[in-house]
Order: C-alpha cells, then sequence, then structure tokens
C-alpha cells in the first residue's frame, strides 16, 4: 500500500507479487573493453515470464545511471510478472568504461550492444542465476529507456542515428528484432537545427531519425520537460519519436511533468526534478498496462488503463493515438 497517491489509484495493475533481485551478473564481453555487469529483478515464483530490458540514462548521481538505479520502475514491473535486466552501461560513472575509450562519452553504440549481448546470453544468464532457469518468456521481450536511454531503445526498436563527429556513423541501423514492443521515456528529439548550440558541438550524437522506428512503441513526455542545453525548442522535443516514428502508436503526456517522470530514477533523487507519487503511479501502471498489451494479444490492460486515466484520472495526463 503506497499512501502517497490519490489519484493514480483510479489506473489498474495487477496484485504485486515477491520478488527477487539478482545483482551482480557479470557477463563476458571480449569486444567491450570491460564485463558488463547486469542486475535482473523477477517474481520469485511463475514460469513463462516476459522481460523487459531496461536502459538507465545519462544523470548527475554517481550510482543512478547503473544497474542499481531506477528501482521505481524495475520493482513495480517485477512485482507484476516481468523479468526486469538493467546493465550498467558505458556512460555509468559508478562501473561504466573510462571517460577516454571510444565512444565517450554516451557509448551509444555500445549501449545498444549490451541489450544484444544480454539477449545472445540468455542461456548463461539462466546457468548463473539458478533461480530463472527455464522461466524466462524469449518470445516475449520489451525494452524500456530513459533520456539517453530511451534514444538507446529507439536504436533497437528501428529508429536510425548520425553521429556528426564520425564518419563512419551516418544512418546508422542497429534494429533488434528480438524486442518486440518498447517505452521511450522523455527521449531526445530530433537533431540537427533542433539541437542548442552547445549539444550540436559536444553532444553529436543526439541525432536520432525516428523515421526507421516501425516496432509497436510507446512515447512518455512531460509537459513541463524544458531541457535549453538541448534545445530550443522546449517539451515538444521529447515528442518527436510519437510524431516521427510509424510505430510509435500512442503518446502519454504527463501534466506538470518534467525529466524526471515523477520519480523513476530513484526515490528521493537528485535525478527527480519532479518528484510526485501520483505522477510516478501514473507512468509505471500506464507504461505497464502498454507492454501488457503489446506483448499479449487480446490483453485489455492498456485499454481499461487509459479509460481509467480519462474518466478518473485525467488531471494526471492524457493519452494520444494515432
Amino acid at each position: 500500500m503506497n499512501k502517497l497517491i490519490s489519484l493514480a489509484r483510479a489506473l489498474p495493475a495487477s496484485e504485486a507479487r515477491t520478488t527477487i533481485s539478482i545483482s551482480p551478473l557479470v557477463l563476458a564481453a571480449p569486444d567491450r573493453g570491460a564485463p558488463l555487469e547486469v542486475r535482473i529483478t523477477a517474481p520469485m515464483t511463475g514460469d513463462g515470464l516476459p522481460i523487459i530490458l531496461l536502459s538507465h540514462g545519462h544523470g548527475p548521481s554517481l550510482y543512478i545511471p547503473s544497474k542499481d538505479g531506477y528501482a521505481p520502475l524495475a520493482h513495480f514491473y517485477a512485482e507484476r510478472g516481468f523479468v526486469v535486466i538493467q546493465p550498467t552501461h558505458g556512460n555509468s560513472k559508478v562501473a561504466g568504461l573510462g571517460p577516454d575509450a571510444p565512444g565517450a562519452p554516451f557509448f551509444w553504440r555500445s549501449r545498444v550492444e549490451d541489450f544484444k549481448l544480454i539477449l545472445d546470453q540468455l542461456d548463461e544468464i539462466e546457468a548463473m542465476a539458478p533461480a530463472l532457469a527455464g522461466r524466462l518468456d524469449r518470445d516475449r521481450i520489451a525494452a524500456v529507456g530513459h533520456s539517453l536511454g530511451g534514444q538507446t531503445v529507439g536504436l533497437m526498436l528501428g529508429a536510425r542515428l548520425t553521429d556528426t563527429a564520425d564518419d563512419r556513423a551516418i544512418n546508422v541501423e542497429m534494429m533488434e528484432p528480438r524486442v518486440k514492443a518498447g517505452v521511450l521515456l522523455a527521449a531526445p528529439g530530433n537533431g540537427g537545427d533542433s539541437l542548442s548550440e552547445h549539444a550540436r558541438t559536444h553532444y553529436t550524437s543526439l541525432n536520432p531519425d525516428y523515421s526507421t522506428l516501425t516496432t509497436k512503441t510507446l512515447v512518455v513526455v512531460g509537459d513541463a520537460d524544458d531541457s535549453p542545453h538541448l534545445t530550443h525548442r522546449g517539451p515538444s522535443w521529447h515528442a518527436d519519436a510519437f510524431h516521427h516514428a510509424p510505430g510509435a502508436e500512442a503518446m502519454l503526456t504527463l501534466h506538470g511533468g518534467k525529466h524526471g517522470l515523477g520519480g523513476i530514477a530513484g526515490y528521493d533523487a537528485k535525478e527527480t526534478d519532479d518528484e510526485d507519487p501520483d505522477r510516478l503511479a501514473a507512468t509505471q501502471r500506464l507504461t505497464w498496462a502498454y507492454l501488457r498489451s503489446a506483448l499479449y494479444d487480446g490483453d485489455r490492460s492498456w485499454d481499461e488503463a487509459r479509460t481509467a486515466l480519462a474518466s478518473s484520472a485525467a488531471a494526471l495526463g492524457q493519452v494520444t493515438l494515432k
């Protein structure tokens, strides 16, 4: 029972299950420059469990941008039936790759490769974590990413990217067909003229092309998410994936939401510029409902959640469909 939420209580979600957390799992990655550290959070019981690959952002904290962050999302999803796999990407301050390593500071290419490595080594993961053995549904895999993690997930869903500082990285395609659905949380918008002068100079890989993203996707934005160090366009920049991606079938706009979307990166955390228990619960419940329905034919969780939002919790946000 969360006594801090009120309106979001109207949004349906299944009963919470007891979960287990397994960390660290260390995967061999000969071409990466360092092994890949992973945390897995999963229901204690049950078989045929769908998988969520959760990609952290590039925030100011020391530990949240790693396998040890984003507990509000990882715990919620796992308590409601998903196996959540969190890698520590190369941009992590606590356990990432060095600042002089190829790809710094964002390591956009290796972030996607981290997930491909995880999917390639599911057998090894089950062997290292016997509590998961035989319990994973490898045909139902989704991906969720926040901020820079949203760009990472977008690439797996079919978006392309140009790094203006790398002549080899023009319209690069890194789609991962094993991922069947995704959620982009406050993801970067278009690059080029949409970027601030600072971003064009220092963040040369913030140039996604969403026109090739064809996998089923929910885009989540805050209508107060202004990032002037990245773009001059204000909050609308984060909605570009919805407007340009053929696979982006819905957008959730959270009223008053800033980049933290209510607090998804961590409880009482520096990353959370708009900590709000109701907004966080809305993000949790609505993204969970979307992924349930995206992965299971005939599942009505998403329809029921949208109806509840519109009728009983409209002050929290709205869903726009294509």
